[in-house]
């Protein structure tokens, strides 16, 4: 089997991070779907890898959770008539917690919008921390629980939540959203800065979920037909996102923003780390495979 050089990796990693489905870059590139979506995994798992590694002991002063609704496979109302639904077919959920001030992003999870999803990304962003901060989450009950058993008392968190008007489906088309009439602040525990409650920077890196990764988009078939190749996609997002991408406030990289890295990233660096994980993959003849002098 031909396999890929580091220009072609950077071609298809670089189109997938801008929000090209798989399909269209099989055109573009002339590689197989096979291809594309194995250097996929391969990058997912390895910026999985880097994150866990690299983004620790930040230093931050508010952050913002949020959730973002995609689904797998097909939407949890057909799931049950569904021919050979895969685990995890439904609703897929991904959390992000993001640094207000770096534009950073801290944790994220991929899973349900269960009590024990909200623990695990929870318990996973308080090991990320460096220092007690403000946190502003919507007003979803299983944060309550999942906070307080990470943080405990030493957090300063507020909710925010919204209030919506009766539904306007029937005048603004089937997909419009009710209409936002108002947001309640509501201090839960510690003393948080009531004029920096607010979740807006998390609203709008799920804007910036959908413009670059093509199986959030609605209405269309480049959904995620497994949960799993979901996560690497979410993964390699974030990797892109807070190291390559230059923030257009900022003027730089969240990472480089937030002290987390001292250089700006290329496509090239992720290409890299598949490179380097490849490398110490397992061989008949030894544990790893010398690279090349």
């Amino acid at each position: 089997m031909n396999k890929l050089d580091s220009k072609a990796r950077a071609q298809i990693l670089h189109l997938l991070c801008e929000g090209q489905s798989i399909r269209a870059i099989t055109r573009v590139t002339g590689a197989s779907k096979n291809t594309v979506i194995k250097l996929l995994v391969d990058a997912g798992k390895a910026c999985m890898a880097f994150h866990d590694a690299n983004v620790q002991d930040v230093k931050a002063k508010r952050i913002q959770v949020d959730e973002i609704w995609s689904f797998t496979y097909a939407k949890q109302k057909n799931v049950a008539a569904a021919k050979a639904a895969p685990d995890g077919a439904g609703d897929t959920w991904t959390w992000t917690a993001i640094d207000a001030d770096s534009k950073l992003i801290v944790s994220y999870f991929v899973g349900g919008r269960d009590s024990d999803c909200a623990i695990d990304f929870m318990d996973d962003l308080r090991s990320r921390l460096a220092n007690r901060v403000q946190l502003t989450s919507d007003g979803h009950k299983a944060y309550l629980e999942a906070v307080e058993g990470a943080f405990g008392s030493d957090i300063d968190y507020a909710m925010l939540i919204k209030i919506y008007g009766p539904s306007t489906e029937s005048a603004k088309g089937r997909y419009s959203p009710a209409e936002c009439t108002g947001a309640k602040k509501t201090r839960i525990e510690g003393s948080p800065d009531m004029a920096h409650v607010s979740t807006s920077y998390a609203e709008r890196q799920n804007k910036t979920m959908r413009m670059h990764m093509r199986r959030f988009t609605r209405l269309t078939d480049g959904f995620s037909k497994k949960v799993e190749n979901h996560a690497y996609a979410v993964a390699l997002h974030m990797m892109y996102y807070n190291f390559v991408r230059l923030h257009t406030t900022l003027r730089t990289t969240p990472a480089m923003a937030a002290g987390v890295s001292s250089r700006l990233w290329e496509i090239g660096d992720i290409v890299k780390l598949v490179e380097d994980a490849e490398a110490m993959k397992p061989t008949k003849r030894g544990p790893y495979k010398k690279p090349r002098q």
